[in-house]
């Protein structure tokens, strides 16, 4: 099955000049879901991970039925202000400014192995500050996959650890 029938293109998406990959067609097909999760299984346990780390917001998307299926657990990263109780941060800069990503304090134990997912690689610089983040907590951060890579933007040159993409775009 060629997954990039099932991903919807949207142009002028969040504003003018910008392609937008929408999963949203992909999530509602059941036999392309089932087939994504197969695939992302497949790339995802050789790296003998012992939980796996979603991103805000559609990374949890992925993450959360993909450590199901592999019967591990699953672990949120967020944007500040978006966790209860005590967190870790790590703030990391954009093109204009910073960010903040946060996880629960405790949510990943020294020495686990952790699986970073996303829907989608654009420049890295998410994907890079939870590989920091988690690392800062001590875990081992193993690898990262994503459904869509968008190569163009060239984000797997910039990424700190071994990434594994379903699909890619070239521009």
């Amino acid at each position: 099955m060629n997954l990039k029938d099932h991903i919807r293109e949207v142009p002028d998406f969040p504003k003018p000049g910008i392609l937008f990959y929408d999963i949203s067609t992909l999530l509602a097909d059941p036999d392309a879901w089932q087939v994504t999760m197969g695939r992302m299984a497949k790339v995802v346990a050789p790296r003998l991970p012992d939980v796996l780390a979603g991103i805000e917001s559609r990374g949890f998307l992925v993450a959360a039925p993909l450590a199901l299926k592999l019967g591990l657990g699953f672990v949120m990263v967020r944007k500040k202000g978006k966790l209860p109780g005590a967190t870790v941060r790590h703030e990391y800069a954009l093109e204009y400014g910073t960010d903040t990503v946060e996880v629960q304090e405790g949510a990943v134990l020294p020495g686990q192995r952790v699986v970073i997912l996303d829907d989608l690689l654009a420049t890295g610089g998410t994907l890079n500050a939870a590989s920091e983040l988690l690392g800062k907590m001590g875990a081992n951060v193993v690898g990262a996959a994503c459904i869509i890579e968008l190569s163009f933007l060239k984000g797997r040159e910039r990424t700190k650890v071994p990434i594994d993409s379903l699909v890619a775009y070239d521009s």
